[in-house]
């Protein structure tokens, strides 16, 4: 029997799954996060090993025949030779013998949504990013420059713009059940608005910025108030356009979405209908990227007729 690996490595989690060529599920392993752009390489690198040895648990490592990497910060990898050098022997020291292939989050997201092998993958969580998917491989991207230089619609912008709102409705002195929940989250106690203004903007700014995508929750949990109801409507305006910019205007390959936003109460359904309504395509929701990351293994052997995970 000959098997094949996939793994999802994120920031903070890295997902292994084994399937057989039949799209059985073998075994899964779960570790930290393996971005080796956010944690130190060699940290990065032994959660890869973990993941892959837990989920090769009782199963011979040697009859896996082809694997793939699925990554965020994946360009690290491929273009430094030291940070290469480590993840290729956390890859043989688990046993595999097969090459060690490394593709994006993205590849591996779409690969999980659709089995076409051309679309477009819109990530819609902490930051943002669509990508242009040909033949099973990324060629272009919009978006994904991080939250000083863009991330629009992202769980950050939607933070940093439920805080704005909240310093607005200060200055206005007219706190809506958005701003509260602001206030509350970020510890403001009550008191005069100028007074919680001021601390308002010293507790957004006493942390990483990226701390921000925090208050997101907050605006989708209110999304029946009109200031959260505004921040939605741009975010999904912006999601929109950055998906539509990696298509042309006949395209009707499939929008495969993924990221915590797509998920988030009245956002992530909005996100969708306005996709489908702009592009004339099916628009999918990724699933889990190890499994899609596996199948793009598969198809490496089998080609397009691969069997999807079951």
């Amino acid at each position: 029997m000959s098997f094949v690996v996939g793994l999802d490595a994120g920031g903070t989690s890295t997902r292994a799954l084994v399937l057989d060529l039949d799209g059985t599920r073998l075994g899964a392993g779960v570790a930290g996060g393996a971005n080796p752009n956010s944690l130190p390489p060699a940290v990065a690198a032994t959660h890869v090993r973990q993941a892959l040895t837990a989920a090769l648990d009782g199963l011979n490592p040697a009859r896996v025949e082809a694997g793939v990497l699925g990554m965020a910060g994946s360009s690290k990898v491929l273009s430094d030779p030291a940070v290469g050098e480590l993840f290729e022997a956390a890859w043989s020291g688990a046993g595999l013998r097969c090459p060690l292939r490394v593709v994006t989050d993205c590849e591996a997201a779409f690969a999980s949504g659709s089995d076409t092998p051309d679309g477009t993958v819109l990530v819609a969580g902490t930051g943002s990013i669509a990508a242009r998917i040909e033949d099973h491989a990324l060629v272009s991207t919009s978006g994904g420059h991080g939250w000083l230089l863009g991330d629009e619609g992202s769980a950050f912008w939607l933070g940093r713009e439920a805080v704005r709102a909240t310093l607005l409705a200060l200055e206005r002195d007219e706190v809506d059940d958005l701003a509260a929940a602001v206030l509350r989250r970020a510890e403001v106690p009550d008191g005069p608005p100028r007074e919680r203004w001021r601390r308002l903007i010293t507790a957004a700014n006493a942390g990483p910025p990226i701390d921000l995508a925090g208050y997101a929750p907050l605006v989708t949990a209110h999304a029946h108030v009109p200031s959260a109801d505004r921040v939605i409507d741009e975010a999904v305006r912006l999601l929109v356009d950055l998906a539509g910019s990696t298509r042309d205007r006949a395209d009707t390959t499939p929008v495969v979405v993924m990221g915590s936003l797509v998920h988030a109460p009245a956002l992530g359904s909005r996100l969708k209908r306005q996709l489908a309504a702009r592009t004339g395509a099916p628009v999918r929701t990724a699933t889990e990227g190890a499994a899609g990351a596996a199948w793009l293994a598969a198809v490496r052997l089998l080609g397009e007729t691969a069997p999807r995970p079951a």
